[in-house]
């Protein structure tokens, strides 16, 4: 299994809870995190070397050292010939993986579809070249694959299942040291150290402006414990370190906690959503990236929920539009409207609870069960 960053890992972690149940003495080994360890999984590489996005200079600079460790990997797999490889999101890495290892006979599997119907649709038919069977976390993916020949199975999300349809607020809040009446935003600027350089400070300069309007707003920053150092500096440079409650992990507690998020594009918009929160998404990169990138988009959405409810039920500033101005009034607005509009955040959580609703699956049991089928074809 290979999986390059912390929200793969967590994806994994919950897939190989479903292989191990099937297959309890089962060796599972490749690139991973710690979901993946507790788990019995045996990582060659740690999956932040993977950690890696944009188009740019960000890029370039790792490719050698994330060539060679796929190099080395496919290597080691085609000597070994494991009954099957997963390749668990990172389509990058990935997708080339599996195209040689598919070549030479071993069963390969794509955990989360990448999404061709949002941007860079040309990846289909490296997908169908690449792998045999692909694990779907929407409903409309496996009709979408059908159509190019591509074996699918709907899977559902798995944080569907690991976050509760009600969150208990008030215990999270007490978790953290915060109180129930507090009006509290939680600031989520990215799980990458590329993000957190392109979104932490503006995050934190955009929360200074909210303190100039709410002083007494609590501002709560969940950080990924490799990247803590980064946030804290960028904190610092904000003037606004005293005034940032930065905790390591802890991200769904936070969400849980908070009454609207400042969150980067990604799956974290998703889990807020499914915690059923007010959010403003936003997104910066370097400009190459984000020249590439906006030319390759298919679609008006970037964020995670707009793209499932097929409208803009959240703000997305991204680029140039994610000033410190912008993102503080949308977050204020969000805040705004608990007391002036609050039918309007009612609406918002109805229609986060039917997409939970619809992304709840036995992903673990669905997904072993198609990889069994798969071996046994």
């Amino acid at each position: 299994m290979v999986a390059g960053e912390a929200s793969g890992d967590l994806l994994a972690g919950l897939l190989l809870d479903g292989l191990r149940e099937r297959w309890p003495a089962m060796n599972a080994a490749g690139i991973g995190g710690p979901q993946m360890a507790r788990r019995r999984f045996e990582a060659w590489w740690p999956h932040d070397k993977l950690s890696v996005h944009g188009y740019g200079w960000e890029v370039l600079r790792r490719y050698r050292e994330i060539v060679g460790i796929r190099n080395q990997l496919r290597e080691r797999l085609i000597l070994q010939r494991p009954d099957v490889f997963i390749g668990v999101d990172a389509p990058d890495f990935n997708l080339d993986l599996e195209a040689a290892l598919k070549a030479q006979g071993i069963k390969t599997v794509h955990f989360v579809s990448p999404s061709v119907w949002a941007w860079r649709p040309e990846r289909v038919e490296k997908i169908r070249l690449s792998v045999d069977h692909v694990l779907c976390i929407f409903p409309f993916e496996p009709a979408l694959l059908a159509q190019h020949g591509i074996e699918a199975t709907y899977v559902g999300h798995p944080l569907a299942n690991v976050i509760p349809m009600v969150p208990d607020r008030s215990a999270a809040r007490a978790a953290l040291g915060l109180a129930d009446e507090d009006h509290v935003v939680a600031i989520l600027p990215g799980s990458r150290k590329s993000e957190i350089k392109h979104l932490a400070l503006r995050f934190f300069q955009a929360a200074a402006l909210m303190r100039q309007t709410q002083p007494a707003i609590k501002f709560i920053v969940p950080a990924v414990p490799a990247l803590k150092a980064e946030i804290e500096q960028a904190a610092r440079a904000s003037g606004l370190s005293e005034h940032l409650q930065i905790v390591e992990g802890q991200s769904h507690t936070v969400l849980a906690a908070c009454d609207v998020t400042l969150i980067a594009s990604g799956t974290a918009t998703l889990e807020a959503a499914l915690f059923k929160r007010p959010m403003v998404i936003a997104y910066h990169m370097g400009w190459l990236s984000w020249q590439l990138m906006r030319r390759k988009q298919l679609q008006p959405w970037v964020g995670l929920p707009n793209i499932l409810c097929r409208e803009f039920v959240v703000p997305e500033l991204l680029q140039d539009a994610a000033t410190p101005r912008a993102l503080a009034d949308s977050v204020l607005a969000w805040l705004g409207a608990k007391v002036t509009a609050p039918e309007k955040i009612a609406a918002l959580q109805h229609k986060f609870a039917a997409l939970h609703v619809q992304l709840q699956r036995d992903t673990p049991r669905i997904a072993a069960h198609a990889i069994q089928q798969l071996l046994q074809g």
